[in-house]
């Protein structure tokens, strides 16, 4: 055993270590949503459409991101998870500096999927850490303040990365020690990248935690094949997958919307990217925390007041929230735009952690990374693959022409937040009788 596992985890020790994770995922999302602000010099200066674009915010980092986060994730079920985190990060804030030194399209799109790789070691090794160090009923605002770190580094980066973009030449070249001459917008990933580093070390400062239950998982004193962690995360497959379905309509929104409402406001209002950036950033910011305290708040009281579906009510009540709004993008004045985007924004935060803690409840301590990592693997894949992507396509082949975007975004609000209400009504019943029902273990005995 780790000497650290024999120290106490005591609750300050435990918020601390939630602490320090959500840092180390706000500076994850900080990476990813920067490009939201570089839509314009990126086409301009490599020559590439919105499509191509979309892609770099979100295919190339998903399909790795999704693929490895599956892989590592069977290594945080068996081998200390705060090892696994510190590589992780350290290798995503390196990738993330060297995308200033990117020359072409292919350059910076192997250069996005190396940062996804990196990226895919925090979350599953994340939640299975919070969920050793929380009891059930403290698990739902852990697991949300975890997640927070995602809506807080998108505003962020929307804050910061406008203030950078403000001042940064529009034309010309900067010379480099090593990269040699790169654009005046490649200097944004050297200042947000190398940071990193830092929350890399303070990541050495945290505890492991003691696994739970491990007593009760078989096989007790083995390390669980795949098919065998499949067939317990699959015990409840209904449940399981509606959930992940659900999940993924909340962050097909939330991508889809936090890629493109910067270039949307600049494009159909007048306003420069970076003033854009800056007021969406603080209104997504606030949005977020806000809905990810409550979210995660709100579901842990539904389950004392014995509502077990409470934790997917939270995902139905936010995606009517997403319905009722989103008309947002053809509001006449970027104003009443950018402060309707609050409600949106407050939806796509709230549900996160609660649906995380739903499925960590369901599951075994021995399957529970890989269970969040098959979670990530198709919220992922849908959200961040495919929202950032759907928006540009809309534009490029249905509307045809960039200024109609706001068109393009009304059509990503309707989609992903119809399915969204529908996947969570059709997950109460699967998932009440899952958490009723005996340890999804016993999958491994039912073949």
């Amino acid at each position: 055993m780790d000497p650290e596992n024999k120290i106490k985890m005591s609750e300050g020790r435990a918020w601390y270590l939630v602490a320090i994770l959500t840092l180390a995922n706000l500076s994850s999302f900080i990476d990813r949503q920067i490009l939201a602000l570089l839509v314009k010099p990126i086409k301009r200066d490599l020559h590439i459409t919105d499509t191509q674009v979309s892609l770099l915010m979100g295919l190339s980092f998903a399909l790795f991101y999704t693929f490895f986060g599956v892989l590592i994730a069977r290594m945080a079920d068996k081998y200390n998870r705060k090892n696994i985190v510190t590589l992780g990060v350290a290798a995503w804030s390196v990738m993330t500096a060297l995308c200033a030194g990117v020359k072409s399209y292919g350059q910076f799109f192997l250069a996005r999927t190396g940062v996804g790789i990196g990226e895919s070691t925090l979350s599953p090794s994340a939640f299975s850490m919070i969920s050793d160090s929380f009891k059930k009923q403290r698990l739902g605002l852990a697991s949300s303040v975890f997640t927070m770190g995602v809506f807080v580094g998108s505003g962020v980066a929307m804050l910061i990365g406008s203030m950078i973009v403000a001042k940064l030449p529009e034309t010309g070249t900067v010379h480099l020690p090593i990269l040699g001459e790169v654009f005046p917008w490649q200097l944004i990933f050297i200042y947000i990248g190398l940071p990193g580093l830092v929350i890399a070390l303070l990541l050495r400062t945290i505890v492991e935690p003691d696994r739970k239950n491990v007593q009760s998982d078989p096989p007790a004193n083995n390390f669980i094949s795949l098919i065998d962690s499949f067939k317990i995360i699959f015990h409840h497959s209904k449940a399981y997958i509606l959930i992940c379905l659900a999940t993924s309509c909340q962050a097909f929104i939330n991508y889809g919307a936090n890629a493109w409402l910067p270039t949307f406001i600049s494009r159909t209002y007048g306003w420069p990217v970076p003033k854009a950036g800056l007021y969406y950033g603080l209104i997504l910011m606030t949005a977020s925390v806000c809905g990810a305290l409550a979210g995660g708040w709100s579901s842990d009281r539904l389950i004392k007041k014995g509502i077990l579906h409470g934790r997917i009510l939270i995902s139905l009540i936010c995606g009517i929230l997403c319905l009722l709004f989103s008309f947002l993008p053809l509001l006449p004045k970027a104003e009443w735009a950018i402060l309707c985007a609050f409600i949106p924004g407050f939806a796509t935060a709230a549900p996160y952690g609660a649906a995380a803690a739903a499925l960590q409840e369901m599951m075994p301590n021995r399957v529970r990374a890989q269970a969040i990592a098959i979670l990530l693997f198709i919220l992922n894949l849908i959200g961040m693959g495919m929202g950032p992507t759907f928006v540009a396509l809309m534009t490029d082949k249905v509307f045809m022409n960039e200024s109609e975007i706001r068109y393009s975004l009304v059509s990503m609000y309707l989609v992903g937040s119809i399915l969204m209400i529908i996947f969570s009504l059709m997950a109460f019943r699967p998932y009440t009788r899952a958490i009723s029902s005996s340890n999804p273990a016993s999958a491994l005995t039912e073949s």
